[in-house]
């Protein structure tokens, strides 16, 4: 998210506040692309929101052009228009059902998309509550959008859903599978991983700063 039109895009309203809170962090670390930093970012929330350790490998360059807009998928649309979007990225409808536990955590906000609320009753917790709370149906006080509904309509998504919902390890694999396909479409990157528990950019090792995206999540929630 480096290029201002791509912030413009109406899929991306309200993360101009998310690039204002991370900004300090990025400038912490000069050495990664704006590439890798965001997608370190979404890992590093996952796992500290109690979910799972995803592999990181860095290399991805910055575009000097932003993507065209209409490239994200439409919440008010259905798994054939899902289809259509990821399956032009090479990801399989396991991938497709696997990544939409991204709603997991966090929420709507109104003035930004539309819609209102979060998808489960605590939002910043990454687990497999997001496939419990779809097929328990409509809840007061927790949204489902029409993209949501539409994994439980299909007959090759639903199987998933609800195999996600009673197996939590299984989910956790195919996610992890999953993430880290998406995260390196499109880039060279390189595949060596660091021997310690520290994240290893260019030969350089170095610590992650959770405490920092702890803080973003609490300013996010609120």
């Amino acid at each position: 998210m480096k290029h201002q039109v791509e912030l413009a895009h109406e899929a991306n309203n309200g993360l101009d506040i998310d690039v204002r809170l991370l900004k300090p962090i990025k400038e912490l670390f000069p050495i990664l692309s704006y590439a890798d930093f965001y997608q370190l970012v979404g890992i590093v929330v996952v796992e500290v929101t109690r979910g799972l350790e995803i592999p990181f490998h860095p290399g991805r360059p910055d575009k000097s052009e932003s993507p065209p807009e209409g490239h994200l998928p439409d919440a008010t649309k259905g798994s054939d228009h899902l289809r259509d979007v990821f399956g032009h990225m090479g990801l399989s409808d396991k991938d497709i059902v696997a990544l939409s536990s991204g709603h997991t955590l966090g929420r709507c906000h109104k003035e930004r998309s539309g819609f209102e609320g979060p998808w489960t009753t605590n939002p910043l917790i990454f687990d497999n509550s997001y496939f419990k709370e779809i097929l328990n149906g409509d809840k007061e006080g927790l949204i489902q959008l029409l993209s949501d509904k539409a994994l439980l309509e299909d007959p090759v998504f639903r199987p998933l859903v609800e195999k996600y919902a009673t197996d939590k390890d299984a989910f956790f694999a195919d996610y992890a599978k999953a993430h880290l396909k998406l995260s390196e479409l499109g880039g060279l990157v390189r595949t060596q991983r660091p021997t310690s528990s520290c994240h290893q950019v260019s030969g350089d090792y170095y610590h992650l700063p959770h405490i920092r995206f702890w803080q973003w999540l609490s300013c996010c929630s609120e």
